[in-house]
């Protein structure tokens, strides 16, 4: 026995260990946010490829094993599904998105049913999961690296890329070790590899665990914007973005940033984020842009004066980019489209 087979299942038990650790942690403290449920099922999901290999395929473990391994080519989408939810600050992942996780899902599902029915597998079904692994672990990546700059929570931001270098850049390993290995776990510089990779994410996991027991970072995104600790009386800085934004309406402006608004400020971007989380309670700054291009919506469905203007018109000259971010941001706002509110708030007048 070489010194790989000793130290592959203790890494892998060691890493099974501390992922049952982060479900407990997710579970007690967190289960009622989307995030954190999709994100305990990713982690089920990473445990089932932990323990893939110990079921050796083969004789009276061959099905285990293959139910584990099915399992297994779940992460990257679980992971695309939790990076939208988590980094985006999302309350609900639209069907279309669950409908292509779904289908993905029903890949490894057939390939379970045909190897129990006749012993072999599909290599056609096998590439198209490993392509489908690919891609969802890259668009998960980049949600997470793309909105760094709009992300006010410190601990979060921080952890974004060490989720992209640890779970995406692990899960891309993987798929890139067994699609052009064929699976051939015995190949030294592979495995050797494969378990740095699966050390290093553990490893940052780990050094991430507790910050998960701060309600901030899994805070209800309904309740993001009522802070823990609001001041007694607002800063002069919150005072003076209340005046940039509400008064000067500097959120129409397009590809406004974080950093203009610093910028108009005269204040270092740092501050700025701390006011706007800490004291107006925004978790992210597209939120905090968007709670006042709403307010002008709101404003401007309900006018009967603006009766004929279009509802685009209206969402455009409020600072929104297109109809489907503003429609998204106004049916998780109201529970409703703007046309039913226009109708409802002008009823309301007569």
């Amino acid at each position: 026995m070489g010194a790989l087979d000793l130290i592959d299942p203790m890494i892998r038990g060691g890493a099974t260990v501390l992922f049952l650790l982060w479900i407990a942690i997710l579970w007690r403290d967190h289960r009622a946010v989307p995030a954190a449920r999709v994100a305990i099922a990713m982690n089920g999901t990473i445990i089932a490829y932990l323990l893939a290999r110990v079921l050796h395929p083969g004789g009276a473990t061959l099905f285990p094993y293959v139910i584990a391994d099915a399992l297994s080519v779940m992460v990257p989408a679980l992971f695309w599904l939790f990076a939208r939810l988590w980094f985006d600050d999302r309350r609900r992942i639209g069907w279309q998105s669950w409908a292509l996780v779904a289908a993905f899902g029903v890949l490894p599902l057939i390939q379970v049913v045909l190897i129990a029915a006749t012993g072999d597998f599909s290599p056609a079904i096998w590439i198209l999961v490993r392509v489908g692994m690919f891609a969802f672990a890259i668009a998960g990546m980049w949600i997470a690296w793309r909105g760094r700059a709009n992300d006010l929570i410190e601990a979060r931001r921080s952890f974004r890329l060490g989720v992209v270098g640890a779970i995406g850049g692990f899960v891309i390993w993987v798929s890139f070790i067994e699609m052009f290995h064929n699976r051939d776990m015995s190949h030294d510089l592979a495995r050797t590899l494969t378990l740095a990779a699966i050390l290093i994410a553990t490893f940052i996991v780990s050094v991430g665990l507790y910050r998960f027991r701060s309600a901030e970072l899994f805070a209800v995104p309904d309740a993001g914007a009522t802070p823990a600790a609001r001041p007694a009386e607002p800063s002069a800085l919150a005072r003076r973005l209340r005046v940039v934004m509400a008064e000067e309406r500097a959120y129409r402006a397009e590809g406004f940033s974080i950093a203009a608004l610093a910028a108009r400020l005269g204040e270092p971007e740092y501050r700025v984020r701390r006011a706007i989380n800490g004291e107006m309670g925004h978790r992210n700054f597209t939120a905090f842009l968007n709670s006042f291009r709403l307010d002008e919506v709101r404003a401007a469905l309900a006018d009967p004066a603006q009766r004929e203007v279009p509802i685009l018109t209206i969402a455009l000259d409020a600072g929104f980019g297109s109809l489907g971010p503003f429609n998204r941001a106004f049916r998780d706002a109201e529970g409703m489209t703007p046309s039913e509110y226009r109708s409802a708030a002008l009823k309301m007048l007569l």
